[in-house]
């Protein structure tokens, strides 16, 4: 291979990789994830980096005292934080494959990727099995 075939191949693959970049860079201005409480009191909307966009509380919402409104705030947040990089974990795998960059992505994530179909803590301690003799 000559020179000019190396340069010309080399830029061919500095392309592609552009055009990767490009399109996941598009996909990714678009993630955003969305969770609501158990009994619908609360709604949120966080953007890509795990940032509050929106929240939404019912009229049910007010019947609930102060501390687990709170509580019930954070943990539907934390819900839709993990939609969102699970998201982003996905748009990345798919534009740049499995491996080391991929593993620093998801070390920046907001709340952190759970594999999936891994049960979600929040959600078994709010609603705890029945345990039975």
């Amino acid at each position: 291979m000559d020179a000019e075939q190396w340069l010309q191949q080399y830029e061919q693959r500095v392309g592609e990789v552009a055009a990767r970049a490009a399109a996941a860079d598009a996909r990714l201005r678009e993630v955003g994830g969305r969770a609501t409480s158990r009994r619908g009191e609360v709604e949120v909307r966080v953007g890509a980096s795990g940032v509050l966009e929106d929240l939404r509380l019912t009229p049910a919402a007010r019947a609930l005292e102060a501390d687990e409104l709170a509580r019930l705030i954070l943990d539907t947040t934390r819900k839709a934080r993990r939609a969102a990089s699970a998201q982003v974990a996905r748009i990345s795998a798919e534009h740049f494959g499995e491996g080391p960059a991929l593993d620093v992505i998801k070390q920046f994530l907001p709340a952190g990727v759970r594999p999936a179909g891994a049960p979600d803590d929040d959600d078994y301690f709010a609603n705890p099995p029945e345990i039975t003799k």
